[in-house]
């Protein structure tokens, strides 16, 4: 991850006056802004706001991170990309829609539907999306 020199102050100069709701104590958004953009994920910041008995899910935290300004200006990777999965609901059945995102323009780079969840659906959609890519590359490179 890129290095971000607005992380080397304090906590205090993390703003939060964007953040309308305050159900979490600004001491622990702060830090889990930091703990997020020193490279831990986003499901292991909030596991870290767990042991302070927050439940705060990962979009939470991201918009944290974002209405604090605080991401990278600079320097990103242009191989990086994100990628989440969530259950949704088509005809009353429950399917997992994967996506691989670029954070960059926000576009959707590949997206999978599949009727249950595991880490081989999850592996098989990561492979699927490199080797696309990686094809791609080489056609028009």
């Amino acid at each position: 991850m890129p290095e971000n020199n607005r992380l080397t102050g304090c906590l205090d100069d993390i703003n939060l006056d964007l953040v309308e709701r305050e159900a979490t104590p600004r001491l622990l958004m702060k830090l889990s802004i930091q703990f997020h953009l020193a490279d831990l994920s986003l499901s292991n910041t909030v596991s870290f706001l767990e042991v302070f008995g927050v439940d705060r899910v990962r979009s939470t935290v991201h918009n944290w991170v974002h209405k604090a300004d605080l991401q990278p200006e600079s320097g990103r990777c242009p191989n990086h990309i994100a990628v989440d999965e969530t259950v949704i609901q088509l005809d009353g059945e429950q399917y997992w829609l994967y996506a691989a995102v670029d954070p960059e323009t926000n576009d959707l780079l590949h997206t999978q539907l599949e009727p249950t969840i595991n880490n081989a659906l999850a592996d098989r959609f990561l492979l699927i999306y490199v080797t696309n890519t990686t094809l791609i590359t080489q056609l028009f490179s």
